[in-house]
């Protein structure tokens, strides 16, 4: 069956239409937020087939297939690239109205030029073509970003990392930029304290810096934030499944890292004062540099105990977690803004019931030293779907000022997702477009354009100023 991925897909008008093919889909993609492994993208990896570049560590994917009745042998275990492929394409029909039946349409019609459905009588055919394309040059990983008109990709990176796949691209020429991104949650979750210990030692051999007091911990992570300066760095990304604001001393502070360094594990009130002191020192780290902080808030990580033993973090296996915290957000806030420390900051809530908090919080702290200085992220994870995406939209509107969002991220693991940047600008599109028809907004193609192309594109490029 020919596919159904039409050129004006979810676009439902013509002024819709004329945002996105003249404004939104011309522009480039900064992807400012992702999990792609920079080795790959270093190295100009080469996928052998669709499979690897498509359902390995696609979590999305792997949840679909076992809620289909697919044995994990199919997903994470050790059948063939082929076999894999085949029980993803019978899970396919049964993925309608799940935003996997979309993201999987566009990108077989972006990537590969393949306009027809994916279901067990075609996937034989779009295996066997899909896969001849990914073994010739412009599939490798570098190649594959020039097709979608990428001009960043920001990692995500541990404060240990070495970030050498990092400095060979920036020493070679390349149509995009390639840019580590800081993700030191490893360095406060002291929830195990021999894992901690581990990482702690870990970390102390990153920075040549022993590591046996807090204030020793402190001065060997800002040497590794001043590594990754060095290397390009902008931004920080934090993964908490809640905000932490708890009262607490440097004294305080001091004997707990002391405790946990010692090998003994903290109650739940120290836990809560050492991620707090350590949220605020990370917070001031970037501040220093003028990087931009960003917060995933609300996941409710590793629920199945069983296969996160067997198979680890990221295979599947997270939700929605319901924690209240906006008191503790708007305190954590208003601290670093009371001691004028309070650098640029973007909220990523996954908690839909979170939207409106998220929007409003933002209002309290901008300070009009530049536009946009406080965002809301783009609808995340299990909200990056085009229901979630318009709730977002909408929200931002009512609440805030929508011509000023940096856009959309793909917060993804596989090269081939960077579709989903169309697919936002598509309904970001069709929602302007819908209030133009309803009257709701001027006719000024000029002036509706110009916001498109902002969302999209320049306002991410202004923002981060990876160009500076």
């Amino acid at each position: 069956m020919e596919g159904f991925i039409k050129d004006n897909f979810v676009l439902d008008n013509a002024v819709a239409q004329e945002l996105y093919h003249k404004y939104a889909a011309p522009m480039p993609i900064i992807d400012y937020h992702c999990h792609l492994p920079v080795d790959q993208i270093a190295n100009n990896h080469q996928f052998e087939n669709i499979t690897q570049a498509w359902l390995y560590g696609d979590h999305y994917k792997w949840r679909a297939m076992r809620s289909n009745g697919v044995s994990e042998d199919y997903c994470t275990g050790a059948k063939s690239d082929w076999e894999k492929f085949e029980q993803w394409a019978a899970t396919v029909p049964y993925t309608l109205r799940n935003p996997l039946y979309h993201w999987t349409h566009i990108e077989l019609k972006r990537y590969f030029g393949i306009d027809k459905i994916l279901n067990p009588s075609t996937a034989r055919e779009i295996y066997d073509e899909a896969s001849a394309k990914m073994s010739s040059p412009e599939y490798t990983t570098q190649g594959l970003l020039k097709k979608m008109n990428v001009e960043v990709v920001c990692t995500t990176d541990d404060p240990i990392d070495s970030l050498e796949h990092h400095a060979k691209l920036a020493k070679e020429s390349h149509p995009f930029k390639v840019i580590p991104a800081w993700r030191p949650d490893k360095a406060m979750n002291a929830d195990d304290a021999i894992a901690y210990n581990k990482y702690i030692d870990a970390l102390s051999a990153a920075a040549g810096l022993d590591i046996a007091t807090f204030a020793q911990l402190i001065d060997a992570l800002k040497k590794r934030h001043d590594f990754f300066h060095a290397n390009g760095c902008r931004l920080s990304d934090h993964g908490l499944d809640t905000f932490y604001n708890e009262s607490y001393t440097e004294a305080e502070a001091a004997a707990i890292f002391a405790k946990v360094r010692g090998g003994n594990a903290l109650s739940a009130t120290e836990l809560l004062k050492f991620k707090s002191a350590m949220m605020y020192e990370f917070a001031i780290m970037d501040h220093a540099k003028g990087w931009t902080q960003q917060f995933h808030v609300g996941a409710m990580r590793n629920n199945n105990t069983l296969l996160m033993n067997r198979l680890g973090a990221d295979t599947g296996f997270d939700s929605i977690g319901d924690w209240n915290y906006a008191s503790a957000m708007g305190g954590y806030l208003d601290r670093l803004n009371s001691e004028e420390k309070l650098t640029k900051t973007i909220l990523y809530n996954l908690n839909p019931k979170e939207n409106e908090v998220m929007a409003t919080m933002l209002g309290n702290f901008q300070d009009g030293s530049m536009p946009g200085k406080m965002q809301w992220g783009s609808a995340w994870w299990f909200l990056d779907q085009k229901d979630g995406m318009e709730k977002q939209i909408n929200a931002l509107s009512v609440l805030g000022l929508l011509r000023r969002s940096v856009g959309m991220l793909t917060d993804s693991r596989s090269f081939l997702s960077f579709p989903r940047h169309e697919y936002f600008r598509r309904i970001l599109c069709n929602i302007i477009g819908n209030d133009v028809e309803k009257g709701l907004l001027p006719n000024d193609m000029e002036m509706l354009g110009q916001m498109v192309e902002e969302i999209s594109y320049r306002n991410a490029r202004e923002y981060f100023g990876f160009y500076k």
